[in-house]
């Protein structure tokens, strides 16, 4: 795809950038049959291929309009066209570069603007914790529509004690620890069953949330902390990973060694740190004969059908697939997926499903349907966005999947 940058667009690193990127786009529209909001609502403009349209009208110089706006806002960067395209578009870098001129130049109603201030600035706030525990309390007593928003508490089992020479750190920001507290602990007794201690360093959200709410500034500031916080222990040699086990903090972090690329001061440790940075599921295969021995009779197969959720952050944004699936299976666990759409979107999106409820509430029960066919005891995923949505539309337990593996350990190593 041919362009011509306007003048304000010029040899500047997003220009440069996006021309490299609009280069690759061949017009196929592979990318429509795999987008979630384009096969809800069918509009062209509500697809990859329409939405790079719109990116590249802007960096020629047409003026951004609400309608600009609302068309890229839906987008749920589930990066399902990136696997995709046959040219490698780097659709979702492109999309950031599209919200930022549209963010700086199309004002929103009050209305909107406040409710995405609210979340970028209250998710990854000290305060959300303990107003989420304010709402679970009253929970029985909220109206369903907000209910549904707010899940019941969940407690976390115990922190393992052990020391050992491997050591791995953990990212402790995020909304994780208030929604579903035992993600972090079971991550921490599982890999202490395997002999690898975790640490945990004070650190803030990864950045994901401000960066995709278009304070991109405020994500990469989070960003710099984090990596002010992690930059020791990982130039020391202390630890030999940086282990997140929500895929959506991981594909951020994955991604700080391109955000700051061009930060003279920071771009060297950033690399680094993305460089170090493992989705838990690609230490399983290290952990499975680890495990064999520490697990409880019968636990894989008292687990019942597990139904596996792959997080879009995951198997799109990351590009790992069979990981959780293979390792699980290899402990023993009957883990499945869905016979149909396990590529595609659950609705979660970050938090879309708290802006565009009427995309994501449909995509939600779509999945589910899917997922429940497979008749499961439990429904498994990988990231803290899909498995609270999926939890608000079914009874059915809806799990980290390590947590599943740490239910069927032992505990002698506790």
């Amino acid at each position: 795809m041919q362009t011509q940058l306007a003048p304000e667009f010029r040899d500047t690193p997003e220009g440069r950038e996006a021309e490299a990127i609009l280069r690759k786009c061949v017009h196929c529209g592979f990318c429509t049959a795999t987008c979630p909001t384009y096969q809800l609502l069918g509009d062209e403009l509500d697809s990859p291929r329409g939405r790079i349209y719109l990116i590249k009208q802007i960096l020629e110089g047409a003026a951004p309009t609400r309608r600009t706006q609302v068309h890229l806002d839906r987008c749920l960067t589930c990066r399902n066209c990136e696997s995709t395209c046959p040219s490698g578009v780097q659709y979702g870098r492109l999309l950031d570069i599209g919200r930022k001129q549209v963010e700086a130049r199309v004002a929103r109603p009050p209305g909107e603007a406040a409710r995405r201030w609210a979340l970028k600035e209250g998710l990854g706030s000290p305060l959300f914790a303990p107003a989420l525990a304010l709402g679970q309390t009253v929970r029985a007593l909220l109206p369903p529509a907000l209910q549904s928003k707010v899940p019941p508490r969940r407690r976390a089992g115990l922190w393992p004690r052990r020391r050992h020479p491997r050591k791995v750190l953990l990212l402790a920001g995020c909304v994780q620890p208030a929604l579903a507290p035992n993600i972090n602990a079971a991550t921490a007794r599982v890999l202490d069953a395997a002999g690898i201690e975790t640490l945990v360093a004070s650190a803030q959200c990864c950045g994901a949330l401000k960066y995709h709410l278009n304070d991109q500034e405020g994500g990469l500031a989070q960003a710099l902390a984090n990596i002010a916080v992690w930059w020791p222990r990982v130039d020391s040699g202390e630890i030999e990973a940086i282990v997140m086990n929500a895929s959506g903090c991981g594909l951020m972090v994955r991604e700080y060694g391109h955000l700051l690329c061009d930060d003279p001061a920071w771009a060297a440790k950033a690399a680094r740190i993305s460089q170090c940075t493992l989705d838990l599921s690609e230490l399983l295969p290290q952990l499975v004969p680890l495990l064999r021995e520490r697990l409880r009779a019968n636990a894989a197969a008292d687990a019942g059908v597990l139904a596996y959720h792959p997080p879009c952050s995951l198997q799109h944004g990351q590009q790992l697939r069979g990981g959780v699936e293979t390792g699980l299976r290899e402990l023993g666990f009957d883990v499945r997926l869905a016979a149909g759409e396990s590529h595609l979107c659950c609705g979660a999106g970050g938090t879309s499903s708290v802006l565009h409820p009427e995309l994501a509430l449909p995509l939600r029960e779509r999945k589910l349907g899917y997922l429940q066919a497979v008749q499961p005891a439990c429904i498994v995923s990988a990231n803290i966005g899909c498995i609270t949505h999926l939890q608000s539309g079914t009874a059915l337990p809806v799990r980290h999947w390590v947590e599943v593996l740490d239910a069927a350990l032992d505990g002698s190593c506790a």
